[in-house]
């Protein structure tokens, strides 16, 4: 199947349904693979997990999921019980019979899917006789040291070694389509059609291994993608048997999907071959019954971030919390593939321009990535408690003074306020400011980090000099660790951070998709991303102006690092120029996109993927042409109604405009349905997999162009005649 720029989907709200024909699913069962089934890892667990809903909705109890067994995440997440179907349990059976364990039950997520898990550490005296068969099947040798390596080849013997006594017991009726996700699943898929096993099988790549490892080292991975010696490159980076077992996976599967554009190009150079489907990921969204509801829990959840950020920055209090605006960056610990290096460069240009500018807006900046650490700072436990013991003596002098108000009142007298507190009052209220009084900087870090001298981040803190100084506009508080409702600093989970949030950046130079800022915005809050990441591809696709529904997309594609920090820069500072009004408008805009982001919608994906591989796998039973699949018409947002035509009717001119101005262009509910209705449909996906072309209008034309040796079709830029793909990345 070609890849076009756009496999769109439809029947959002204004739209036609597709009327697909679905598959008939009492005769089929569908089993997805992956490591991080009620294990999570990475990503992909936020894959798996959301999208079990639509999948057990479609497929009810002929959906079950297969992952690697631990105790621990058994016993917490998973309700033990029997198979429903005989010819499942007699092949779970016939695994435990000869010396492995197999565990059977429900994981305890929305939807209720039934998983089946493998002990690896069960089966592990199999690994040398396995290893043996990779070898002899497939020419793969594992070395003994690679530890993920070879529990992959456990899991992935064990995962072949079910499907073959599953099919067995089925004899063709009903047929399988085993879904696998990433190279540590690849292996069981891999086994499985080394053995000629008869199965449907997907393979879904979230990230090609050596593209994490090229970025991760600084490479100019997107200017050099069609140079790389990939063999070489691999064996350097000592994850060549890795790699092998990826590209074999990849070449195995009936049908290969990845989770964006930008990653199917990456994967046709990296493994050598094309997508047949771009399966972007989704979530499950949750639609609040009473409008605005989202508003209001961004309120509550600021206020608790405004809690913390009293007692992190105690004695140094003298911004107004009112005015200050809260940024975050979130995820794994890749520096320079998430982006953190443009993002630091790009605060230290921002703090210069709101002090030059002499703006009243202060900004605080969270960084949420986990590193190495042995306890919390002693200095921000202690801010914590400063600020709880000054808000009791509050309530104590509160107290009293309200009782004798209330007295002198009943007696009908006026009271003499400087009476109403007595000496031990006013003793009590000068000893809290002086425990307010610090003589150290507030820290940037909440932790004491292992590698304080080394860490990528507190090195470029120093750097640009942002400690948090009383003269600086931008404050900057690292939490190397994820965010609990339990942690005696930040008591948040991260749904609640992220709606207490103003704004989240994730300037990305790698990721595939990009789940946070897709958090973001199902939850209403503007977010930072790039032209490098799958969901600002999706986004630029799908949205005619982003930026006006608080997607801000900066461009890592066709400009410098200097330019593309430039812009982050811009980004951020119209940011904080806009009144507490336009950031209520915005956010409003932004919840409106989540339809684009929901599992009901960008499943059907999925849906065609499992067509196709029935199609390639059971050509006699299952053919294309007979599903009568209507053509799938894609969708843009249009530009919001009430954003005036020229961008300078837009701004204010005084950069200080009031809060409490009124736009009387802006009407929530008649823009609303204007997006519903006001959608164009540009492009259009055939049932012909072999046929699928993107079809251009006469004003499409000429904006276009062929990456060599892809037929992806991608859109040129407005100001250069480079190649798409060649981006500009300088260190």
């Amino acid at each position: 199947m070609r890849l076009s720029r756009s496999l769109s989907i439809s029947s959002l709200s204004g739209l036609p349904l597709w009327e697909e024909e679905s598959l008939p699913v009492q005769d089929l069962l569908l089993f997805e693979v992956s490591w991080e089934v009620t294990n999570k890892v990475g990503g992909i667990y936020t894959v798996i997990q959301t999208k079990a809903k639509i999948t057990v909705d479609e497929w009810g109890e002929n959906y079950i999921m297969m992952g690697p067994y631990y105790e621990h995440n058994f016993k917490t997440q998973v309700e033990k019980c029997e198979p429903p179907n005989q010819a499942i349990k007699a092949a779970m059976d016939s695994l435990i019979n000869n010396g492995s364990q197999v565990h059977f039950g429900r994981w305890l997520i929305e939807g209720s899917p039934y998983v089946i898990l493998f002990d690896i550490g069960a089966a592990a005296w199999n690994l040398d006789r396995w290893k043996g068969d990779l070898w002899n099947e497939c020419s793969i040798g594992l070395p003994y040291h690679d530890r993920e390596a070879n529990d992959s080849l456990i899991f992935g013997s064990l995962v072949a070694w079910f499907f073959k006594e599953l099919t067995d017991q089925l004899q063709d009726k009903p047929n399988v389509i085993a879904h696998f996700h990433e190279w540590q699943a690849g292996t069981g898929l891999l086994l499985s059609r080394s053995r000629k096993i008869p199965l449907a099988t997907i393979f879904t790549t979230h990230a090609t291994l050596l593209g994490r490892y090229l970025c991760a080292g600084n490479a100019d991975f997107y200017n050099n993608l069609d140079k790389f010696n990939i063999d070489q490159e691999a064996g350097e980076r000592q994850i060549y048997h890795r790699y092998c077992l990826e590209r074999a996976a990849v070449h195995c599967a009936h049908v290969f999907t990845t989770v964006s554009q930008i990653t199917a190009v990456e994967a046709n150079h990296m493994l050598h071959r094309q997508a047949d489907v771009v399966t972007p990921n989704g979530l499950n969204v949750r639609k609040f019954s009473a409008m605005h509801e989202f508003q209001n829990l961004h309120s509550m959840n600021k206020a608790k971030i405004q809690e913390f950020v009293r007692g992190h920055f105690y004695g140094h209090l003298d911004f107004n919390l009112e005015k200050t605006l809260f940024f975050f960056i979130a995820g794994r610990y890749e520096f320079s593939n998430k982006g953190a290096d443009l993002f630091l460069e790009s605060l230290s240009r921002l703090n210069y321009l709101l002090r030059v500018h002499k703006s009243d807006v202060t900004v605080v900046v969270f960084f949420i990535m986990p590193a190495k650490t042995n306890n919390f700072n002693v200095e921000s436990l202690k801010g914590q408690a400063v600020r709880k013991q000054l808000w009791d003596t509050t309530q104590f002098v509160k107290e009293k003074f309200g009782k004798r108000l209330y007295e002198s009142l009943l007696r009908g007298e006026i009271p003499d306020m400087s009476k109403i507190l007595d000496r031990d009052d006013f003793t009590i209220m000068k000893r809290a400011i002086y425990a307010t009084q610090r003589h150290s900087l507030p820290p940037v870090t909440t932790h004491n980090m292992l590698d304080d001298s080394t860490d990528p981040i507190l090195s470029n803190i120093r750097r640009i000099g942002l400690f948090n100084g009383r003269n600086d506009r931008v404050k900057i508080v690292f939490h190397p660790e994820f965010l609990s409702s339990t942690s005696p600093l930040l008591p948040m989970d991260y749904e609640e951070f992220v709606r207490g949030c103003h704004l989240g950046v994730f300037p990305s130079y790698y990721e595939p998709w990009g789940y946070t800022p897709g958090e973001c915005t199902v939850m209403g809050i503007p977010s930072v991303t790039t032209n490098l990441s799958g969901f600002g591809c999706f986004m630029e696709e799908h949205v005619s102006d982003p930026s006006e529904y608080g997607i801000y997309i900066v461009d890592r594609r066709f400009r410098s690092a200097d330019e593309s920090c430039n812009q982050l820069t811009q980004f951020m500072f119209s940011f904080c120029q806009q009144s507490r009004r336009q950031r209520i408008i915005q956010r409003n805009r932004t919840e409106r996109l989540s339809d684009l982001l929901d599992w009901r919608y960008l499943g059907r994906f999925y849906m065609y993927a499992r067509h196709l591989a029935l199609s390639r796998s059971f050509p006699s039973k299952f053919k294309m042409d007979h599903l009568n699949i209507a053509p799938t018409q894609g969708f843009r947002y249009p530009r919001p109604s009430s954003v005036p035509p020229s961008p300078s009717a837009s701004l204010h001119s005084t950069p200080h405009h009031s809060d409490e101005e009124d736009d009387d262009t802006y009407d929530e509910e008649e823009e609303a349905e204007r997006d519903r209705q006001n959608i164009k449909a540009p492009f259009t996906l055939g049932a012909d997999p072999e046929a699928c072309r993107l079809k251009l209008t006469p004003l499409m034309k000429g904006r276009f162009s062929k990456y060599p040796s892809t037929g992806i079709l991608l859109m040129k830029p407005t100001t250069t005649g480079k190649n798409p793909l060649h981006m500009k990345r300088k260190h």
